[in-house]
C-alpha cells in the first residue's frame, strides 16, 4: 500500500509498505480522505516533542471498515467511519472523570502511532464512529478539527446571550466560529491581522471582524460590548503574548479558552483575574466530542464543506504541503483524497 512517511524532520515522501492486519481489538480502516493539520506541519519540521520518527502523520480522516481484528464485535466490513485519534487507558484519574484527552498515558493516532496518510490504517475499535449516509466522507474527515472547537467551548461553558471573541482567523478560529454558530451563539467577533481571513470569517457568520493590526482591538471590544467586555474569548492565534490583553478584554465572570502549545511564559496580573473572577480554560484535543459534532453535521447546523478550500490527490501530497506553507492565505482546510471511490 501507499504511505506518506515522515522519516525525520524535513524528510518525507510517498513510499510502499505492506498492508497491515488488525491486531486483537483493532479495526483496519480503508482511508477515503485526510485533512492536513497545523500539527502535521509541526511534525514535518521537527517541532513536535511527542512524535517519534519515522511516522505516518494524519489524525483527521474518514473511510470504511476493511477488516476486523480478533474479539471485535458490532462492526461490519464496508461501514462508513471516522476516527477519534485520542487513545486513553480508561483507568487513570482523567479517564475516570471523563477527561481521556489528558490521560496519563495518552497516545494520539498520527503522532504517537501511525495515522491516516496511508491507504489502510489500524485503529482501536473503541475509536471508531459511524458516519450517517447524509454526511459525505470528505466532511466526515473534518469531525476531528471541529471536535477541538466543540471541546474548548464545552470546557468554557456557554450561556444564553453570551458574546464571543475569537482571536485568530485561521482554521482553528474558523472551526470555533462555525461550532459556536451551530450552538446558538449570536454575537461573535473575530480578530486577525489579515483582511483575507477576516473576509472568510464574515462569510462563515461572524457578526463583527477587527483587523487588530490596523484598529485598537481593546477599544473596539469596549465599544461593541458597551464597556462590559467579552463573556467568552478563545485564543485561536495561540500566541502567549496575547493573554494579558485577553484578560483585560474579558467581562466580569468571563471565560478564556486557551489552545496554544507554546512553552514561552505569559505575563498575567493576578489582580485582573481575581477581581473579575475569570475562568482560564486549557483545552487539548477532544474529550468524546465526536458524537456532538456528528449530530451537528447530520442535522445541518454545521456545514463542513465551507471549510474545505482544496481537495488534492494523494500523489500531490508534497504540493499540498507546499501550498499550505507558501500560500496560507489561499487555504482553509486542504483535504487529501486517498480513495475517492468510497464517496
Amino acid at each position: 500500500m501507499k504511505v506518506f512517511e515522515v522519516r525525520a524532520p524535513h524528510e518525507a515522501s510517498l513510499v510502499e509498505r505492506d498492508t497491515p492486519a488488525p491486531a486483537p481489538g483493532e479495526v483496519l480502516v480503508k482511508v477515503a480522505f485526510v485533512g492536513i493539520c497545523g500539527s502535521d506541519m509541526h511534525i514535518l519540521h521537527g517541532d513536535n516533542a511527542f512524535v517519534r520518527y519515522p511516522r505516518v502523520i494524519g489524525h483527521e480522516f474518514s473511510g470504511t471498515v476493511a477488516a476486523l481484528g480478533d474479539d471485535v464485535t458490532g462492526w461490519t466490513e464496508g461501514e462508513r467511519v471516522c476516527v477519534d485519534p485520542v487513545i486513553s487507558c480508561g483507568t487513570c484519574y482523567p479517564c475516570r472523570i471523563n477527561r481521556p484527552n489528558v490521560c496519563r498515558t495518552l497516545s494520539v493516532i498520527g503522532v504517537h502511532r501511525d495515522g491516516g496518510f496511508e491507504q489502510y490504517v489500524r485503529v482501536p475499535a473503541a475509536n471508531l464512529y459511524r458516519v450517517p449516509e447524509s454526511i459525505p466522507l470528505d466532511q466526515a474527515a473534518l469531525v476531528e478539527p471541529y471536535s477541538i472547537a466543540s471541546n474548548v467551548l464545552s470546557n468554557m461553558g456557554v450561556h444564553a446571550g453570551d458574546s464571543l471573541l475569537i482571536v485568530g482567523a485561521g482554521v482553528i478560529g474558523m472551526t470555533v466560529l462555525q461550532v459556536a454558530r451551530a450552538l446558538g451563539i449570536e454575537r461573535i467577533t473575530v480578530a486577525d491581522i489579515l483582511d483575507d481571513r477576516l473576509d472568510v470569517a464574515r462569510e462563515l457568520g461572524a457578526t463583527h471582524t477587527i483587523n487588530s493590526a490596523q484598529d485598537d482591538l481593546e477599544a473596539r471590544v469596549d465599544a461593541l460590548t458597551d464597556g462590559e467586555g467579552m463573556n467568552l474569548i478563545v485564543d485561536a492565534a495561540c500566541h502567549p503574548a496575547l493573554l494579558p490583553q485577553m484578560v483585560r478584554m474579558a467581562s466580569a465572570a468571563g471565560r478564556l479558552g486557551l489552545l496554544g502549545f507554546s512553552s514561552v511564559p505569559s505575563e498575567l496580573v493576578q489582580l485582573e483575574v481575581i477581581k473579575k473572577e475569570l475562568t482560564l480554560v486549557g483545552s487539548r484535543l477532544n474529550s468524546r466530542q465526536f458524537p456532538t459534532v456528528i449530530e451537528l453535521l447530520e442535522t445541518g447546523r454545521l456545514d463542513a464543506s465551507r471549510l474545505i478550500s482544496h481537495r488534492m490527490p494523494f500523489e500531490a501530497m508534497p504540493e499540498a504541503l507546499s501550498l499550505i506553507e507558501q500560500h496560507p492565505e489561499q487555504t482553509r482546510k486542504v483535504l487529501i483524497e486517498i480513495d475517492t471511490t468510497l464517496e
